[in-house]
Protein backbone atom coordinates (compact mmCIF):
# COMPACT_ATOMS: atom_id res chain seq x y z
CA UNK A 1 0.00 0.00 0.00
CA UNK A 2 1.08 3.76 -0.99
CA UNK A 3 0.15 7.17 -1.21
CA UNK A 4 1.73 9.26 -3.66
CA UNK A 5 1.85 13.23 -3.23
CA UNK A 6 2.82 16.03 -5.81
CA UNK A 7 5.32 18.08 -4.95
CA UNK A 8 8.11 20.83 -5.99
CA UNK A 9 11.30 19.08 -6.72
CA UNK A 10 13.88 20.11 -4.23
CA UNK A 11 16.77 19.61 -7.12
CA UNK A 12 15.15 21.93 -9.96
CA UNK A 13 11.51 22.81 -8.76
CA UNK A 14 9.45 21.48 -11.16
CA UNK A 15 6.51 18.81 -10.27
CA UNK A 16 8.00 15.89 -8.90
CA UNK A 17 6.01 12.53 -7.23
CA UNK A 18 6.68 11.36 -2.99
CA UNK A 19 5.64 7.90 -2.87
CA UNK A 20 4.86 6.63 1.14
CA UNK A 21 5.35 3.16 1.19
CA UNK A 22 3.56 1.99 3.97
CA UNK A 23 4.51 -1.39 3.89
CA UNK A 24 8.48 -1.18 3.60
CA UNK A 25 8.18 2.16 6.19
CA UNK A 26 9.92 4.04 3.30
CA UNK A 27 9.23 7.58 1.82
CA UNK A 28 10.39 8.04 -2.06
CA UNK A 29 11.02 11.05 -3.67
CA UNK A 30 11.12 11.58 -7.35
CA UNK A 31 11.09 14.00 -10.13
CA UNK A 32 10.77 12.87 -13.70
CA UNK A 33 12.43 16.07 -15.13
CA UNK A 34 15.89 16.06 -13.85
CA UNK A 35 16.34 12.51 -12.50
CA UNK A 36 16.23 13.35 -8.36
CA UNK A 37 15.84 10.69 -6.09
CA UNK A 38 16.03 10.03 -2.81
CA UNK A 39 14.76 7.54 -0.61
CA UNK A 40 14.29 7.80 3.26
CA UNK A 41 13.59 5.17 6.19
CA UNK A 42 10.39 6.88 7.32
CA UNK A 43 11.07 5.48 11.13
CA UNK A 44 14.68 6.41 11.38
CA UNK A 45 14.78 9.15 8.82
CA UNK A 46 18.52 7.38 7.30
CA UNK A 47 18.73 7.86 3.30
CA UNK A 48 18.59 4.78 1.84
CA UNK A 49 19.49 5.60 -1.76
CA UNK A 50 20.12 8.91 -3.24
CA UNK A 51 20.60 10.25 -6.92
CA UNK A 52 21.04 14.00 -7.71
CA UNK A 53 22.31 15.42 -11.01
CA UNK A 54 23.76 18.49 -11.09
CA UNK A 55 23.75 19.04 -7.02
CA UNK A 56 27.81 19.61 -6.05
CA UNK A 57 28.80 18.48 -3.03
CA UNK A 58 29.52 20.79 0.64
CA UNK A 59 33.02 22.03 0.77
CA UNK A 60 33.96 23.06 3.85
Amino acid sequence: MYKIEKIRCPNCGSEGERYYIISSQLTRTQCPNCDYLMVNCTRTGKVIEAYAPGIVGIRN
